[in-house]
């Protein structure tokens, strides 16, 4: 009975900053990873960032320096702070939780939210 629900998308220009949230109900354990997947058109969903239960993160080279995820356990809340956005990182955002292993493949993941859409316009 696990959901995951995705807020904080929406249209920015080019070099806007915009923060993903997605509030967890249901019980997941604090030791299995949680992530961030995108997925734009006619394109397969990858994997943006991922924290594990220690706050290590990783992310895929193409945000790095520009996206830092972080969760709050107390408000069972997973984070994406996303700056300078580019056009590129249009898509529709995923949020994914319960991955026994730090890793950005989807696969690896048991729940997912329905998706929060990000627009970036030049």
């Amino acid at each position: 009975q696990v959901q995951l629900v995705e807020s904080g998308g929406g249209s920015v220009q080019t070099g806007g900053s915009l923060r993903l949230s997605c509030t967890a109900s249901g019980y997941i354990s604090n030791n299995y990873a949680m992530g961030w997947f995108r997925q734009a058109p006619g394109k397969e969903r990858e994997g943006v960032a991922a924290i594990n239960s220690g706050g290590y993160a990783i992310y895929v080279d193409s945000v790095k320096g520009r996206f830092t995820i972080s969760r709050d356990t107390t408000k069972n809340t997973l984070y994406l702070q996303m700056s300078n956005l580019k056009p590129e990182d249009t898509a529709m955002y995923y949020c994914a939780a319960a991955s026994r292993a730090l890793l950005l493949d989807r696969d690896w993941y048991n729940y997912w939210g329905q998706g929060t859409q990000v627009t970036v316009s030049s």
